[in-house]
């Protein structure tokens, strides 16, 4: 392990440059991750020894930063808690890497990093075997959506696909009941205590789910929300879908 001092230059674009992974509790779940390729971590020392104090950093070069060379690399607004580690992108998996299945959650274009990374966190609470999305539109992997996700990026399982439909189909062939979520069906989620594998569907704040996915999903249903306000955030619907379809199964 190498100890340099390093001044980064210019802010990167979580666009179109290196993904950078930051905070603590994100960067631990990445060195843990033996799946992940890890190249450069940049921190304090005081940052530094509080991750020697959860594991081991293994064989990564360690660079020396302030969080001034942080703030000036990621943007004031990252809370990085001086630590941030350069990583490739997360390995995507298939349908058929992942066995068994479930209970499965499906983000049908869902773009806004941020609600993905809180999907992903809420999946990891609730033992979700993998997240699903689809090559295009859905957002590339940025220290925002790893921030969001508070360590569930190594941990649960991202499925990329190229058709959403045919893969809801594979997941159908494979006993999954298909669940989409739709603020304008007129069928209430009802909790379910089968143990039938399930596949929760998602779609965009509001256009919602796109035709094909409905026509698709074996039921589609809408939370119970008596107030004046009937949608949610779609990273808080999930969560509560995900509750609601899982509470009485064992």
């Amino acid at each position: 392990m190498s100890f340099n001092k390093f001044p980064p230059k210019k802010r990167y674009d979580p666009d179109d440059g290196p993904v950078y992974l930051y905070g603590l509790h994100t960067v631990r779940a990445a060195l843990d991750n033996p799946n992940r390729i890890k190249k450069v971590l940049l921190a304090t020392p005081n940052a530094l020894n509080r991750l020697k104090e959860t594991g081991e950093i293994g064989k990564v070069t360690v660079k020396e930063t302030t969080p001034k060379e942080l703030d000036r690399l990621l943007g004031d607004e990252a809370v990085h808690q001086g630590a941030a580690l350069e990583v490739d992108p997360v390995s995507r998996f298939g349908l058929d890497d992942i066995h068994p299945l479930h209970l499965v959650v499906i983000l049908d274009h869902i773009t806004d990093p941020h609600n993905v990374g809180a999907i992903l966190r809420t999946s990891c609470a609730f033992g979700a075997d993998a997240v699903i999305t689809t090559a295009r539109h859905s957002p590339r992997e940025t220290g925002v959506m790893a921030k969001s996700a508070s360590g569930a990026l190594d941990l649960v399982p991202m499925i990329e696909v190229r058709n959403l439909g045919d893969a809801i189909e594979k997941l159908k062939a494979r006993g999954m009941l298909v669940l989409g979520f739709d603020s304008e069906s007129e069928l209430q989620l009802k909790p379910r205590t089968d143990s039938q594998p399930m596949a929760i569907v998602m779609g965009a704040e509001g256009k919602g789910l796109r035709q094909r996915t409905r026509e698709l999903c074996d039921e589609v249903v809408k939370l119970d929300m008596p107030g004046p306000i009937k949608s949610l955030n779609v990273s808080n619907a999930a969560a509560i879908a995900l509750f609601a379809a899982t509470a009485g199964r064992r």
